[in-house]
């Protein structure tokens, strides 16, 4: 039996289905197949349209996992959406009554349409089932953590009417035990808290970050009234009064590009410490009824690697599980599960090891092709002792980008799409957070570690599974921190990821090549992105992230790809706007023209561009090179458009490409 779990918004490819519509309105899209109770593949559409936490329709994700199946729409027994059909429609009905203009579809029709437009094939509508949202977060975490009992807890948000849920499995049977509210929101807490230190919706983990600079006792006083811990687990959580709150103290809240001053830092470990102490009241009295010692989480709050961290020391349980999809994508995993559990009467469980559910990279001749027509922009060594080589290059304090096989599902899943450094120098850390990813320098990074050393290096209670994902925050030993230093974050924790042999072999042989070299089993790592997009899919996304950033060398299968000394100019490639791209202009008083590139999605960056650039930029066509276009790599009057372009390249509005 296939079904084919959905999770995303409805608009289709190039536009929102609403003007404006929400960010949180159905994000993270995300498609999965999965065969008699197993994961067949698995798909971020953010990682193929390449936007960052998108709510377009998975048409494309759906797409790649029939694929792998090697089969097509009309084999698929069911769909399954991760939202309750009435809820979904009361949604929508909120979005057309603000935007009349708009013509009026219901849930149902809106999906069959567009698979019909995505995959040229109707989906019957008997085949289209509607799961409440925090029972398909529950049924993506309790299979997949192969307990036979736990204890299931969902905090995000919000679903439906609710914002956390307790649920009791004991084999086959999931049931549901208690909720919370929206207006008690965990997610929606945690969320009104970043915003007050310039961030936004999706930045809440760089809050858990910034929290170990300060001092929670500083705003803990004025931020008690907002939440009390009730009888039974359950809780008061007022976020809506948290700015209010927060101007009263005297709190200036920062602007986006700011410094980070020390009441910043004290705010936010403010925030987590009140997330701690009201999700560890509410599991810590359900786990009294149930008697359960074994617990897993789903939902956004669920990627609260600090908070999970803590659930796992804290001596309540004896095992705890996070999916590496804990977020809303990893909810049309659990919509499918459930699906299936419902058509069958049997609930699938084993201990899921990886996620590698993506896209395969092709043959190694296609890919030598695909490197090959770079040539003069890139140089290309075809390795015949990769792990060893590569070794030696993160052992000489080169920054490495590792891609291999499949691609992952989550942000918490790593070592296949991945950026890798040397993890003793302390300023790897600085180095890859400004030259690479192009972010703040206080952001922490994972150490990867062969797991049968992870005691050694990290403190995991003894009796827990140790977990293949970067899903809790743990104490480095304090004789090893000093000697971790790229990855071991202030207040001397790390959020560590555990590599078995028998999971990805060929990470592991790399961890063993390095350890052989520095006497430590230990990498840096870090999802294989930039500041601008999502983390890459295919070659093509690796070499243009590879070009942009400050990356030494990417390794794409066997495949050192390093950069010349002199090479080929950019005006020898061929621009391509982004699908999402456009370009806009406005006329002052005065006749001055300026002009901007942005997305046609909610919240899109927007770059401001000379008006060479913006004339140029309309007569790309997907054939001529920048050079045939009429620049100029030796003409100084050409220099400033090259940089606004090259700008641009980076922040992923248009591409580059060789002919």
């Amino acid at each position: 039996m296939y079904t084919l779990g959905l999770n995303c918004c409805f608009s289709p490819p190039t536009e929102d289905i609403v003007p404006g519509l929400p960010q949180w309105f159905f994000h993270d899209a995300s498609a999965v197949l999965v065969h008699d109770g197993h994961v067949v593949a698995a798909v971020e559409q953010e990682r193929l349209n390449r936007i960052k936490h998108t709510n377009r329709f998975a048409g494309d994700a759906a797409r790649a996992c029939l694929a792998q199946a090697g089969i097509k729409l009309g084999d698929v027994d069911s769909v399954a959406f991760f939202f309750d059909e009435a809820w979904t429609d009361k949604e929508l009905f909120h979005q057309y009554t603000e935007h009349p203009g708009v013509g009026i579809r219901w849930a149902r029709d809106l999906i069959t349409a567009r698979f019909a437009e995505a995959l040229e094939e109707d989906l019957p509508e008997e085949r289209l089932t509607f799961v409440a949202h925090h029972d398909s977060h529950a049924y993506s975490a309790y299979p997949q953590s192969g307990y036979d009992d736990a204890l299931v807890v969902v905090m995000d948000g919000r679903g439906e009417e609710e914002s956390s849920s307790v649920y009791t499995a004991n084999g086959d049977k999931v049931e549901l035990l208690a909720t919370n509210t929206p207006e008690n929101s965990i997610g929606h807490w945690y969320t009104a808290g970043t915003e007050l230190i310039g961030y936004g919706l999706f930045d809440e983990y760089k809050v858990m970050g910034l929290a170990p600079y300060g001092d929670p006792d500083t705003y803990a006083a004025a931020l008690a009234p907002l939440y009390d811990l009730l009888p039974d687990g359950d809780f008061r959580l007022d976020f809506t009064k948290l700015r209010t709150t927060m101007f009263r103290t005297g709190f200036t809240p920062r602007r986006k590009g700011e410094p980070f001053e020390q009441q910043h830092k004290d705010f936010a470990a403010a925030l987590q410490q009140v997330t701690e102490r009201v999700a560890t009241h509410l599991i810590s009295h359900w786990q009294r009824v149930t008697g359960h010692r074994r617990l897993a989480i789903a939902g956004g709050v669920g990627q609260n690697c600090t908070l999970n961290g803590k659930l796992l020391a804290g001596g309540t349980f004896d095992d705890v599980f996070v999916h590496p999809a804990a977020h809303d994508a990893g909810a049309a995993l659990g919509a499918a599960l459930k699906v299936q559990a419902d058509t069958s009467g049997r609930l699938t469980r084993r201990r899921v090891r990886d996620v590698y559910w993506g896209k395969p990279l092709p043959a190694p001749d296609r890919t030598a092709e695909t490197l090959a027509r770079w040539r003069g922009f890139v140089e290309v060594e075809r390795l015949t002792r990769t792990e060893q080589r590569v070794a030696e290059l993160l052992a000489d304090g080169k920054v490495v980008a590792w891609v291999q096989g499949r691609s992952e599902f989550g942000p918490r899943a790593l070592g296949n799409r991945s950026i890798l450094a040397d993890p003793r120098p302390e300023e790897n850390r600085q180095r890859v957070n400004l030259l690479v990813k192009k972010r703040e320098t206080y952001r922490p990074f994972a150490p990867s570690v062969q797991a049968e050393n992870v005691r050694e290096y990290f403190d995991i209670p003894e009796g827990a599974t140790v977990s293949d994902f970067m899903v809790f925050t743990v104490p480095v030993r304090e004789h090893h921190r000093a000697g971790l230093g790229a990855v071991t974050h202030v207040d001397g924790t790390a959020r560590v990821h555990a590599v078995d042999r028998a999971v990805n072999e060929r990470f592991w042989l790399l961890l063993e090549e390095f350890e052989a070299r520095t006497g430590v089993p230990v990498l840096l790592n870090t999802s294989f992105n930039n500041h601008a997009e999502p983390i890459v899919d295919s070659v093509e996304d690796a070499v243009r992230t590879f070009l942009t950033t400050g990356l030494d060398h990417l390794v794409v299968d066997d495949f050192l790809v390093s950069k010349p000394t002199t090479g080929r100019p950019l005006t020898d490639l061929v621009p391509v706007l982004e699908p999402y791209a456009r370009i806009e202009r406005r006329v002052d008083a005065a006749k001055n023209e300026s002009a901007w590139v942005t997305g046609n999605y909610t919240k899109a960056k927007r770059i401001p561009v000379g008006a060479r650039t913006a004339l140029l930029l309309e007569r790309f066509d997907g054939v001529r090179t920048l050079g045939e276009l009429g620049l100029d790599a030796a003409d100084p009057a050409d220099a400033d458009v090259l940089d606004e372009v090259e700008a641009l390249w980076g922040d992923r509005f248009l591409d580059l490409r060789p002919r």
